[in-house]
């Protein structure tokens, strides 16, 4: 057990960015650290039971059921993060004027958190949910990363970020300093992890850092009869599809299943119609109360949900939506626990079938077994909390 110091958490105000470090932040704060983490004020809520101290501001990222772009892979990328990254740089320079933090921890996308630990000489560790990049990266996406960076949006994107930095005291190019190596920390299982051979050394793989307050959550309860358990749930974005919600209740209406749906915000349960007795609709549901249970999980494949469904051996049928979803559908096929199911072809007969088959093969459950294991080994809250004490100075 290191001196207990001070280590502040820039997080990225969307939930699905924030539930991966929870756990691990709690467990910082129980070795005696006095954590602080930056955070949108309407995810404070999220923040409070770790024992973090909730630094809040007024965030410029849509919320949950805001109005997103229709291209979220560009404009995530590029300006959103930026734009947040600019509007709270001197809130958060000003609330750690005079308590500069030992170490700096931070999300994918809290682009201000560099900015603070080059001017403070505080390093900055990144605490990644997602896969990271691995050598040879840049020359593998060539003509995709050239497309971007030359388009409108990355040519204004290049622009604002060098003018940022170079207003901060750091006199870089935008992509330059985009790519330059940092120290990282993956809350994801290598599994997960694109051409994990490839990935530079130094990238600490932890695994699951699942929250042990939401693993202990008891607000939704099993069936008692028998019934086999799915869980239907599109994720916290870019989930404002009810045909697929439709399609789904009438797939296993009057059926052995247990559907459980999380719909979300953005969906109104009216546009649903009347449900059938053995199919539940709710706005959010303790996922990982509800995977424990699940023989099947159909899923957007949001990387968050990946690992808990790996976590708990649960097969899964994919039907990426946005950005990320659609390399995290094809590892999760890859990895032969599961099926990918492009949302255009979504129909009830179609979905039934799927959900059948992977709940059914005995081939995929091998697999997950096998890999569940695995997952579980690598350490997890512990692990990734001894990590970032590593790190500090």
């Amino acid at each position: 057990m290191r001196t207990p110091r001070h280590i502040a958490m820039i997080g990225c105000t969307t939930p699905s960015h924030v539930y991966p470090s929870l756990g691990v932040i709690a467990e910082l704060v129980r070795r005696g650290h006095r954590v602080s983490y930056a955070i949108g004020d309407r995810l404070a809520g999220l923040i409070t039971p770790t024992g973090a101290e909730p630094v809040t501001f007024t965030s410029t990222l849509p919320a949950e059921d805001g109005d997103w772009p229709d291209n979220p892979a560009a404009e995530l990328a590029t300006q959103m993060f930026l734009t947040e990254g600019i509007a709270t740089l001197p809130l958060l320079a000003e609330h750690y004027r005079d308590d500069r933090p030992d170490l700096l921890i931070h999300d994918i996308g809290a682009q201000a958190a560099r900015v603070l630990g080059a001017n403070w000489d505080v390093p900055a560790v990144l605490l990644s949910p997602t896969w990271v990049a691995w050598a040879g990266f840049e020359q593998q996406h060539g003509a995709g990363l050239e497309a971007m960076r030359t388009s409108v949006p990355g040519k204004e994107y290049h622009e604002a970020c060098t003018a940022w930095l170079a207003a901060n005291g750091i006199d870089r190019d935008a992509w330059d300093w985009m790519g330059e190596q940092q120290p990282i920390i993956s809350l994801i299982p290598p599994v997960l992890q694109p051409l994990f051979d490839q990935v530079r050394p130094g990238v600490q793989f932890v695994g699951p850092c699942l929250d042990p307050a939401r693993l202990a959550e008891q607000t939704w309860t099993a069936p008692d009869d028998g019934r086999r358990v799915l869980l239907v749930s599109l994720g916290t974005l870019f989930n404002d599809r009810p045909d697929i919600l439709r399609a789904a209740a009438e797939a296993f209406a009057d059926t052995d299943w247990q559907v459980v749906m999380a719909i979300g915000q953005r969906v109104d349960p009216a546009c649903l119609g009347p449900l059938p007795a053995n199919v539940e609709a709710h706005r959010s549901v303790p996922q990982l109360a509800v995977l424990a249970a699940a023989s099947a999980f159909i899923t957007h494949a949001g990387m968050g949900s990946c690992v808990e469904a790996l976590y708990f051996g649960v097969p899964t049928v994919a039907i990426p939506l946005a950005a990320e979803q659609f390399g995290n559908a094809a590892i999760l096929t890859a990895l032969g626990v599961g099926q990918l199911l492009p949302a255009e072809q979504v129909r009830p007969a179609l979905l039934r079938g799927a959900v059948e088959a992977v709940a059914s093969s005995p081939a995929i459950a091998g697999r997950l077994a096998t890999i569940r294991a695995t997952v579980r080994a690598h350490g997890g809250v512990a692990a990734a909390a001894d990590a970032i004490e590593s790190h500090l100075p």
